[in-house]
């Protein structure tokens, strides 16, 4: 059985045929993963990165390419389950005057059949790096663009409404785009004032799917009530193997009122990378296409049928290819689910 050390050695190895076909190699290092190289790895190679239902109602249809997709509940427009965030380390590099590594993130993320971006303004330079990147690239009218909006001040208090309305404005001019896929109002930010501001900016035809977020367990009954009493596109949350609250009502009321869910922080932040760390990755996770310990987290939520999409942040183009892995192939059944839960409850704590 190849390594992932091996598997990784071999990204390196075909790195001149990245300038020359890079669709091709894209492809065939995702076949690579998906052929079982990395079962044996053991976890720490992404030390320091923020990665670093049943099966017949959660299985995604997949396309032509036979890259998993979820709806849209609102509209029925199909998304790939697995897609890129850029919190964290993406954050970090965006911040630095080398981007390089972001470029090849995007780059592999669209080659290998990902759309799904999602940023935010209050990600340092995310937003304005990737947005360069993807106009440099040709890419930015293949992405599905998923950003924010919160001029609210930290801790609670009112928006100004012109405040919103600029940052909304500069969004579209780092983006580089006449309509946004998606807003969402960032960590429940005076939703009063500013969600009435992307409902006029959907109905203009600007902005496609709105949407509210969080990832603050104190601000989970607003976001309830939220999807409750508004009418709402999408709404962006945690949800990890071993951080499972919305399970209990966010999810499932995400499917009883047809709002989709973008999933953050699949892997705990850092914390399940400590967990597993040194460990090889169990053989039956083969059972379900895993082949690494990232698939093996971003399959367990891509089984929970309300999930529309996965957005790990990443700024290493190897882990972006690891990541669309578990976007391919089988998820686990209920069973499968019920099995991995006791494995990472074993688990050390971090």
């Amino acid at each position: 059985m190849k390594t992932r050390r091996k598997w990784l050695q071999g990204l390196a190895g075909s790195a001149g045929m990245l300038a020359l076909a890079p669709r091709a190699t894209f492809a065939a290092q995702a076949a690579g993963a998906q052929t079982g190289s990395q079962g044996g790895a053991k976890a720490g190679a992404r030390a320091g990165e923020a990665h670093t239902g049943a099966q017949t109602d959660a299985q995604a249809t997949a396309g032509a390419s036979g890259l998993i997709t979820r709806a849209i509940p609102s509209t029925g427009e199909r998304i790939p389950i697995i897609g890129l965030g850029s919190s964290a380390t993406f954050a970090q590099v965006a911040r630095s005057e080398d981007a390089t590594a972001l470029r090849q993130v995007l780059e592999r993320m669209v080659a290998l059949g990902g759309t799904v971006f999602d940023t935010a303004p209050g990600y340092g330079a995310s937003e304005e790096v990737a947005g360069r990147i993807a106009q440099e690239l040709g890419i930015a009218d293949k992405l599905f663009w998923a950003t924010k909006l919160n001029v609210a001040p930290r801790g609670g208090g009112a928006a100004d409404p012109a405040a919103a309305r600029r940052q909304l404005e500069t969004s579209f001019e780092r983006i580089g785009r006449p309509v946004i896929d998606l807003v969402q109002v960032h960590n429940m930010g005076d939703i009063r004032t500013q969600l009435p501001i992307l409902r006029e900016m959907k109905e203009r035809g600007r902005v496609r799917y709105i949407g509210v977020t969080t990832t603050f367990e104190g601000q989970y009954q607003a976001l309830v009530d939220a999807m409750r009493s508004e009418t709402l596109d999408f709404i962006g949350t945690n949800y990890a193997i071993d951080d499972r609250d919305a399970e209990r009502t966010i999810l499932p009321l995400a499917r009883e009122r047809g709002i989709a869910v973008l999933v953050y922080a699949p892997f705990g932040r850092t914390r399940l990378w400590r967990r597993v760390a040194g460990r090889e990755l169990p053989e039956w996770a083969s059972e379900f296409d895993a082949h690494s310990w990232a698939q093996f987290f971003l399959k367990f939520v891509a089984s929970h049928p309300a999930v529309t999409a996965i957005t790990p942040a990443t700024s290493r183009p190897a882990n972006m290819i690891d990541n669309m892995g578990a976007a391919r192939g089988r998820l686990p059944d209920v069973a499968q689910r019920k099995r991995m839960i006791e494995l990472v409850e074993g688990l050390p704590s971090a």
